[in-house]
Parts: structure tokens; sequence; C-alpha cells
């Protein structure tokens, strides 16, 4: 009988160290998350007030998309909720869709497309852990179409000398 509640107390043991371990892992994995949305510039456009305040928006805030608009030549684009669009992927489609997204200026999607799935593994989770807030970020307007609010305007590249 000892042996049994030896074996059995071991058992349990070691399923409260993995649970323990795993739980670990976690928080390491969104914690590497939230690294690779920091040093990935993604606050900058997808959080209000982010790089204007110099990166002091507290993060219950961060990630919740912006009313400001990116206007230039191709129209106007403002930074997406990535908090309420995450909540409706789960872990394989992200990957997925982030791997292989093409989006409007200013959007370095090509820099999230190179990512590691490591690194995507991670924002993921670090997303995933923030939770859905905010609401929806407006429609992307198309060339011609007056934003209704604040925008930064990029100015029309430089002619080419030689094209003439």
């Amino acid at each position: 009988m000892n042996r049994l509640v030896f074996a059995l107390a071991a058992v349990i043991g070691a399923g409260a160290a993995v649970a323990t371990l795993t739980a670990a892992s976690r928080e390491d994995l969104v914690q590497h998350g939230r690294y690779v949305a920091l040093i990935g510039g993604c606050n900058d456009c997808h959080t209000p007030g982010f790089a204007a305040s110099g990166g002091q928006v507290p993060e219950s805030q961060w990630l919740t998309g912006d009313e400001l608009g990116w206007s230039g030549e191709w129209g106007t684009t403002y930074a997406p909720n990535l908090r309420l669009r995450f909540a409706t992927m789960d872990l394989a489609s992200f990957k997925q869709y982030a791997h292989s997204f093409k989006a409007r200026p200013p959007m370095p999607y090509w820099a999230v497309n190179a990512m590691s799935d490591a690194d995507l593994e991670a924002l993921y989770a670090f997303v995933q852990a923030l939770g859905p807030a905010g609401k929806e970020a407006p429609a992307a307007l198309p060339p011609g179409v007056r934003p209704a609010g604040p925008v930064v305007q990029f100015p029309a590249p430089p002619q080419d000398p030689a094209a003439h």
C-alpha cells in the first residue's frame, strides 16, 4: 500500500511540475511576444498615441487600432485593431496569414512575412493574452476620398528626371 501511495504521490508531483513548467513556458512565450511587438514597431501605428507619447501608453490599450489615417497616392489606410483581428484566428490560420498577407502603405507587411514561426507564435500568444478590446478601426479609403479625421499625409514620390 505504501508503494502505491508513493507512486501516486510521484505521479501527482510530476503532474504539478509539468503544469508549473507549462505555465512558466507560456509566460515566457507571452513575454517574448511582447518583445516582438515592441521591437517590431507594432504599437507605433496600432496603438493610439504610442509613438507620440514615447511609448507611454498602458499595456491594456496596446494594439487596439487607430483612427489616425495614413494617406498617400494609395488612398487612406488605418491601422486595424489587432486584438479583435487575432481573436478571430487560431494559431495555424494566423501564421499562414502572417507569412503571406500584403497590405497598403505604410504597413511593412514584408517584415511580418519574414518573421520566424517562433516569433509569430510568441506574438500571437501575447495578443491572445491581452484579449479582445476596443473597436474596429475605420475602413481604408480609396484614392480621391477625403478622410473625415486626422491623417499623416505622404507626399507623392519624386518624379524620375530620366523619364522626361
